[in-house]
């Protein structure tokens, strides 16, 4: 897989559609234990419904991407967002709709909601944070005692290889850290004037609908919400046909304006 360098890493990164010379370019932001490999076929299938481009890259730490050190600081996001730039000049993204998933989603909010969001045309989103929310802790606990004493550690290194437990506990013990209890991004939300779009599963175990009434009521541009039935945190996985169709619309009435 190649790379491309940001941040002063190399970051594997894959792409599908047309080049950014010809199309808008889906950028694509992975979840907090995921790489481009735990997207799947998504990215592929929401290029060829819209007839962009397609960006996918794991960050540093995650899949084939050079680690990091350990521990992760408390605005890891923050400090993913700031990244983000150089990753979209390195890929020569002139145009970018961010399609972005929890951790990712989140690093998505904190972008355009900064003065060097000016190539974001839109944001579609899966499952994002915006604050921490107790049943967020509960589950992040949950996975740390699987890491210990299940199967996740070995279903991970699939994704990530020998970055498997930089990736987990770089996720894990930031997010649990009580310091971490204070973390929110809300204050970038009113600088957000592009269209949103936020899907999120009825039985997501990481966050509640109260994420989303807080984006619906911090942005400054138009927010549309999705909720799915039969849908845990992962709406590209758990309800893959209803999730393309709606961000498949959503960015080809986007990029038509």
């Amino acid at each position: 897989m190649p790379h491309l360098l940001a941040g002063g890493r190399r970051l594997e990164y894959a792409w599908h559609g047309p080049p950014p010379d010809e199309a808008p370019t889906l950028v694509f932001l992975h979840e907090g234990l995921g790489s481009v490999s735990t997207w799947r076929d998504f990215p592929k299938l929401l290029a060829d419904a819209t007839g962009c481009g397609a960006l996918v890259y794991s960050r540093a730490g995650y899949g084939g991407s050079d680690p990091v050190p350990l521990p992760r600081p408390i605005r890891f996001m923050h400090d993913e967002a700031r990244v983000l730039p150089e990753v979209l000049d390195a890929a020569a993204v002139r145009d970018a709709v961010l399609v972005g998933h929890s951790d990712g989603a989140s690093i998505a909010l904190i972008h355009a909601g900064s003065a060097s969001s000016r190539r974001v045309r839109a944001l579609a989103m899966e499952a994002p944070h915006v604050f921490v929310e107790d049943v967020t802790v509960r589950s992040i606990e949950k996975a740390a005692e699987s890491y210990r004493t299940g199967d996740l550690r070995r279903a991970l290194e699939r994704h990530h290889g020998t970055n498997v437990d930089v990736a987990f506990r770089g996720w894990n013990r930031a997010w649990l850290d009580p310091a971490f209890r204070s973390w929110t991004i809300e204050e970038f939300l009113p600088a957000i004037r592009v269209p949103v779009l936020v899907v999120q599963g009825e039985q997501d175990e990481y966050g509640t609908l109260r994420q989303l009434d807080a984006i619906e009521a911090g942005c400054s541009g138009p927010v549309t919400r999705l909720v799915l039935p039969d849908c845990g945190h992962a709406p590209h996985r758990d309800q893959p046909d209803e999730t393309l169709m709606a961000m498949a619309t959503f960015v080809r009435e986007t990029i038509a304006r």
